[in-house]
């Protein structure tokens, strides 16, 4: 039986209920009618429910969501999703600092960052906490220092906590043969392919086009896969972030943005707006602040090396008042407040697991930037960190991983034990990049952040 992930209306309902109620939208009077004709909630991990429901149940769940997306929010003057008024919002909205292209040395840097931190996660994602301290405890992996393996896993743990069963023959220490394919490195090169034929001038119609010719549809996950069928029913931008698309504060807009941050070298507000065309393709608010401020982090990183200084100006690109600087915030003041970086992440669990989905922007970018910070940004501290935190692992480990490798400024300065594995090649379904090596993606971003 095939039951497609991310799009059937009786897997979406539960998640759009969950959604409503984080963005000041009052959704118990449609949940208690989602409930009373017998509907289940969303699958706790998974993208489909086991079983299809009922064409009653189907129907149910269509008119449900659209009449979701028609209340009102509560939060809809702290959370804009058009740029201007988000800019009107920011009173500290940043001015360029003209600035020299990155070098190809650390751009290849943050290229390999970006594939270890994701290869790092990649075996534990979907696992809960506890589970990944266990599996990297049981081999002398913890705190973590290098990549997971199965050596010396006891059998009871794996049966009890099997890893990611679509990674493990790639992404073990003993398996790691270059870098498999992801859709965290699937996004950039896309991006990288958008800059090439439309210039930092793309619109978010050239975004869609993009992927239609380029992007396989069965590598698109949650937001991104329900914009991609918004498309091919004659929707368009910004309504494929919309239309019955709960997934749109989620965290792929955010694995989008590392382009446009290195293409924009010292201009923090360019970066932010590049990200911003991007990312209202497939989200709204916080997922598109989670993209904006990850650009705007990283085009500072480009010229300034100092982790906190970035991580303060990604802030001056997002509402203040949303729920994104608050998480942001937090964690940034617990990882200044803890030495035992997993006390930082207990806390953090406890204030966001139970109310958010474990691919939401919000808990994840807040992991992100307390690993950077509690590392203060070097490379093996944040990608450790960010992945050993949980939640999104692969993607977490990934920006973590670019951020702080473009901050160590070159290849020769990433420990090998981390990058030799990816013999300087990625697997990849998109375009012409399948084989490509990180030092060739370098050259090939260093001539589109040197483009007016």
């Amino acid at each position: 039986m095939l039951r497609l992930t991310w799009v059937q209306p009786e897997d979406l309902i539960g998640h759009e209920l969950r959604q409503a109620a984080q963005d000041g939208r009052e959704p118990s009077a449609i949940a208690a009618r989602w409930r009373a004709a017998g509907g289940k909630r969303a699958p706790a991990r998974a993208g489909a429910s086991a079983e299809p429901a009922s064409r009653y149940l189907r129907q149910l769940a269509e008119d449900l969501l659209d009449e979701l997306a028609d209340l009102p929010s509560a939060l809809a003057d702290h959370e804009p999703t058009d740029l201007a008024t988000i800019k009107a919002r920011c009173r500290a909205w940043p001015s360029p600092t003209p600035a020299a292209p990155p070098t190809p040395a650390g751009l290849e840097a943050a290229w390999l960052g970006r594939a270890v931190g994701c290869l790092l996660g990649k075996p534990v994602e979907k696992l809960p906490l506890e589970a990944i301290r266990q599996l990297a405890g049981s081999t002398g992996n913890w705190p973590l220092t290098t990549y997971f393996t199965a050596k010396g896993v006891p059998a009871d743990l794996l049966a009890a906590h099997p890893w990611n069963r679509r990674s493990a023959t790639t992404s073990l220490a003993e398996n790691i043969d270059g870098m498999p394919e992801d859709d965290d490195l699937n996004y950039p090169l896309l991006n990288l392919l958008l800059l090439q034929r439309h210039g930092k001038g793309f619109t978010t119609t050239d975004v869609a086009e993009l992927w239609l010719a380029e992007l396989p549809a069965g590598r698109t996950f949650t937001a991104e896969r329900i914009a991609y069928r918004n498309l091919l029913q004659g929707l368009e931008p910004p309504r494929t972030a919309r239309h019955r698309n709960p997934f749109r504060e989620w965290i792929g807009a955010l694995i989008r943005a590392d382009v446009h941050g290195w293409t924009n070298p010292g201009d923090p507000a360019a970066a932010a707006e590049q990200a911003h065309r991007d990312a209202t393709l497939t989200h709204t608010a916080n997922g598109v602040y989670a993209a904006m401020f990850t650009a705007a982090v990283i085009a500072r990183a480009t010229t300034t090396p100092d982790i906190h200084t970035c991580l303060r100006t990604g802030l001056t690109v997002i509402p203040p008042n949303s729920r994104l600087a608050k998480a942001i915030t937090h964690a940034v003041q617990l990882a200044e407040r803890h030495d035992d970086f997993d006390e930082v992440v207990d806390e953090l669990h406890a204030t966001h697991a139970a109310t958010h989905h474990w691919v939401h922007s919000i808990p994840n970018t807040a992991l992100i930037t307390a690993a950077l910070t509690h590392a203060n940004g070097d490379f093996t501290g944040s990608v450790c960190r960010a992945v050993g935190g949980g939640w999104d692992t692969d993607s977490n480990g990934a920006t973590a991983g670019s951020i702080a490798a473009l901050l160590a400024g070159s290849p020769d300065s990433l420990p090998d034990r981390w990058t030799t594995p990816l013999k300087n090649r990625l697997a990849t379904s998109v375009a012409d990049f399948n084989g490509t090596g990180f030092d060739t993606l370098a050259h090939l971003t260093h001539r589109e952040a040197a483009r007016p």
